[in-house]
């Protein structure tokens, strides 16, 4: 999606966090793979595309806050 959007020139994307409501897969595991996902490819890149990601709940909010703040999970100690 993030290689489309830069093929396109669009400037803004957004994400849900998908398969982690009905279908169960892990909060905080999907969030890594996000955010690492998108940290690595924008810093490849340069970082010209907006990323939002859509969060259902305030549980899933805090996850993806304290992912965020934490950078991608590879840059963690």
């Amino acid at each position: 999606s993030l290689e489309l959007a830069q093929e396109y020139d669009v400037t803004t994307i957004a994400f849900p966090a998908i398969s982690t409501g009905v279908y169960g897969y892990p909060i905080e595991a999907a969030t890594n793979i996000a955010v690492a996902t998108v940290v690595r490819h924008l810093a490849q890149q340069g970082g010209k595309i907006v990323v939002t990601f859509c969060c259902f709940s305030d549980r899933d909010l805090a996850v993806y806050r304290q992912a965020l703040a934490q950078g991608a999970p590879e840059d963690r100690p």
